[in-house]
């Protein structure tokens, strides 16, 4: 049995349309690693019937996401697959853009340094490097983590409109994760403000005890921010003073990274 029919009863049992969905995943993940198969071969790697496969092969064609060879039979990647990623291209942008600045930063800074982006009501990390000086080897990279309580998150908060920001804030709900986390609207409000004010969102183990951290924004060609830039480490060495007397180095960075992306501001 293939590696994708097993990885998908780890999941537990898929029935119906919830079935369907992931053997279509599975055979756009079969076509990526081949570069092109036959009916045959895709049923035999996924565990289905033959015309099962077919079927999916053509209903994965109709959208242009799978398109057949020269050779009839086989089936290769479609161009549609370029339309779906033409949506987190942006996002690609930012990280290829971001590398060097975020390496650059991480030794001078020496704290671990991470780019995110805003996803639904979420910040999400999409790179990351450790500084010499990180403490432990916490991989944030691809974690979902909550608005209000990440610097990054902050930070793109504070860009939101007024009704933008109400709603990711409804949808994720605002909860205490430590002592310190600011869970009063008006005090959360507050903070936004000064960061906006001063550029840079700050806090203060509100995620974890003994983790401080501090962002920038990073603006899109339009003047948008699209994600932020962070610095965070051990609050008994990233102090509340040497947030402070690190943030013009990390606003730079930020604005760095921007005028990569096209940002002439």
């Amino acid at each position: 049995m293939s590696n994708y029919t097993a990885e998908s009863e780890t999941t537990g049992p898929a029935v119906g349309g919830v079935q369907s969905v992931d053997r279509a995943v599975s055979v756009l993940e079969i076509l990526a690693q081949r570069g092109e198969a036959g009916v045959s071969e895709v049923a035999a790697e996924i565990d289905v019937h033959k015309s099962t496969a077919f079927r999916l092969l053509g209903a994965l064609e109709s959208r242009g996401l799978v398109e057949q060879t020269a050779e009839r039979g086989k089936y290769r990647l479609g161009f549609g697959i370029v339309r779906l990623a033409g949506a987190v291209t942006g996002r690609l942008d930012i990280t290829q853009q971001g590398r060097p600045v975020c390496e650059r930063l991480s030794e001078e800074i020496g704290e671990t340094v991470n780019i995110a982006v805003l996803q639904e009501h979420y910040a999400v990390n999409l790179y990351q490097v450790y500084g010499p000086g990180a403490v432990g080897t916490h991989n944030w990279v691809g974690q979902l983590t909550p608005v209000y309580a990440t610097s990054s998150g902050k930070i793109l908060l504070a860009h939101l409109t007024a009704e933008e920001r109400a709603d990711v804030l409804a949808e994720s709900g605002v909860h205490k994760l430590t002592p310190h986390t600011l869970t009063a609207r008006t005090k959360l409000e507050k903070d936004l403000a000064e960061a906006r004010e001063r550029g840079y969102a700050v806090t203060l183990e509100e995620l974890e005890i003994g983790l401080h951290a501090l962002a920038a924004p990073i603006r899109s060609r339009d003047g948008e921010v699209v994600a932020a830039l962070s610095a965070s480490g051990p609050a008994y060495r990233l102090t509340e003073d040497r947030i402070h007397e690190l943030a013009p180095l990390l606003i730079s960075g930020a604005e760095e990274i921007s005028r990569r992306m096209g940002h002439l501001g």
